[in-house]
């Protein structure tokens, strides 16, 4: 092909346009990356969804054509064996076994799923966990599946480090061929930080970004512990702007959709952008405005109060917002009155009056009267409210408490009973003794205090286990998470009953460390996937080795 348009030029070779196959969403990325935008979807495939099958229930993974998992700062880095080239991740293994669960408990079925990996040692991994579980499910690489098509295809790209290395990933053409196969949905499991390094590959992640749903890794795995170290500011995006993305890129991909196939398409969303964010920024500066003149309205009316002297206290309507309230209070402060807000909904309002000021002692009884007669409506709503008597509250309260210290010194008593220790014996659920803190606050007021401390020190020579009588003077162990001693037989929070306690603890001081130590319980000595998935590999190709060397020597003895 290649010498005949050498020989006769463009004239002999005509590009096919019109494709027949995938949703206009995913096309639309090869097509300007790889094609000058000229591919065009065909009408009967231009909108299809997973939704659109039969049998399949219409969730957020059926419903949009694009799908980005994104792994960074997760932790799960890419793993290699020493021995071979080839590159696994574990962490996108679990993360796609998860996603084809989703998919196909919403109705698809697994023989129209394929997931695609361009290392060998990450297809057999995958080969490892989804085989048995989706007999039908294809897992192959990228040049394995190459020429054909399937209705939803998952792309795990494996490389994650912090180096930012993609190795053969940079190669356009195989990252063009994976991501075309699909016909309705697309999903790419990737570390974004890692991938954004090459450009044909920070193009792909850019356009499901705008066009498409984003997610992050820990919306699939609980257990994963974050990343503690920086990468490029410029690369890096918090999970608040991504979260905000999907609205974004879900309006986006309808007006998308709804758009006709012009050039002139990007000058008109230029436009738009720049009136709507000249809108905003006018909008803005007359709220400003309104602001400001609605302060300096209040402010006139309270110094006009403040001038006439014949008015106590001033009310607010109750037609004022919250905003407007808050403009009083400031006010009020800032000019020294008092301000106070009464009412609830829409009954609420605010009242400013002039500060109280002390009177001397002299003054005549009846301009105290005359006071007390012009009060205004503040007082009479004042007057309606019940009045509270706090003497007669507190000792209410007195008496309530006396009497729940009686029923506690009663409770003590009995539970102190020769008939309550041997019930207590009987039972034996606790796990843990009665430490020197429990045998101080059980104690009863008016017990010996000379016995209480013997029983405290009794207790704290002994390991705090159940029916364990080793002594812990000498040699013992304090648990940080019940601060109780125990012996070297039961220190460890896994059996005396801190565990989760312990674990928690753990998993804290892992993510913001960053680093795992060594801690109690037993050593997991199941073989690695990685390594068992490397060994069936060596294993296979050997066992092709052998047998052509045998198909060889049966010829030989034949000639």
């Amino acid at each position: 092909m290649e010498r005949l348009i050498q020989m006769y030029g463009d004239s002999v070779v005509r590009m096919l346009t019109v494709q027949y196959r995938m949703n206009s969403a995913i096309m639309e990325w090869a097509s300007k990356e790889m094609y000058h935008g000229r591919l065009t979807a065909h009408t009967s495939v231009k909108g299809h969804l997973l939704k659109d099958l039969p049998s399949v229930a219409c969730i957020e993974e059926t419903s949009t054509p694009l799908l980005l998992i994104d792994t960074a700062g997760c932790g799960l880095s890419e793993m290699e064996i020493a021995d071979e080239q080839s590159k696994g991740n574990q962490g996108e293994v679990d993360i796609v076994g998860l996603h084809i669960k989703s998919l196909t408990e919403a109705g698809l079925k697994a023989k129209d799923i394929a997931v695609i990996a361009p290392y060998n040692l990450q297809v057999d991994l995958l080969r490892q966990k989804l085989s048995a579980r989706h007999p039908e499910l294809e897992i192959k690489s990228v040049d394995g599946f190459q020429g054909r098509e399937k209705e939803a295809v998952v792309l795990s790209l494996v490389r994650s480090n912090r180096k930012g290395e993609v190795g053969f990933l940079a190669e356009d053409r195989r990252v063009n061929v994976a991501v075309t196969r699909a016909r309705r949905h697309i999903a790419v499991v990737c570390d974004t930080q890692t991938v954004r390094n090459h450009a044909f590959l920070k193009s792909l992640v850019d356009h499901m970004t705008e066009f498409g749903v984003v997610r992050t890794a820990f919306e699939y795995l609980q257990d994963i512990v974050p990343q503690n170290y920086t990468r490029d500011p410029k690369d890096t995006k918090t999970a608040t702007s991504s979260t905000s993305r999907k609205q974004k890129s879900r309006d986006q991909a309808s007006i998308k959709a709804k758009q006709s196939q012009k050039t002139t398409s990007s000058t008109k969303d230029k436009t738009a952008g720049s009136q709507n964010h000249t809108k905003s920024h006018t909008s803005a500066q007359k709220d400003q405005n309104e602001g400001k003149s609605r302060y300096a309205e209040i402010r006139a009316q309270v110094e006009n109060f403040m001038k006439d002297e014949s008015m106590k206290n001033f009310h607010f309507p109750s037609s004022f917002n919250s905003h407007d309230r808050l403009l009083v209070h400031q006010i009020a402060e800032e000019l020294g009155l008092v301000h106070e807000s009464r009412g609830e909904g829409g009954d609420r309002c605010i009242t400013v009056s002039r500060p109280v000021k002390s009177k001397p002692a002299e003054e005549p009884a009846q301009e105290k009267t005359q006071e007390e007669e012009t009060a205004p409506a503040l007082q009479s709503e004042r007057s309606s409210e019940p009045l509270l008597d706090l003497k007669t509250l507190h000792l209410e309260r007195m008496k309530r408490e006396q009497q729940k210290r009686e029923e506690n010194i009663q409770q003590k008593k009995q539970q102190n009973s020769p008939a309550a220790q041997g019930t207590k014996k009987s039972k034996g659920k606790s796990k843990t003794k009665a430490g020197a803190c429990d045998i101080a606050a059980a104690a009863a007021p008016d017990d010996d205090f000379d016995a209480l401390i013997s029983a405290v020190v009794k207790a704290d020579s002994v390991c705090s286990f159940v029916k364990c009588k080793t002594s812990v003077l000498t040699l013992g162990q304090l648990c940080l998470f019940c601060n109780r001693q125990y012996c070297l037989s039961h220190h460890i929070p896994e059996v005396h009953g801190c565990g989760d306690k312990a674990k928690s603890h753990a998993r804290m001081r892992i993510s913001k460390e960053g680093i795992l130590y060594a801690g109690s319980g037993k050593k997991d000595k199941s073989l690695d996937p990685n390594k068992k998935a490397y060994l069936q590999r060596k294993l296979d190709s050997k066992l092709k080795d052998m047998e052509s060397q045998r198909k060889q020597k049966n010829k030989e003895k034949d000639t």
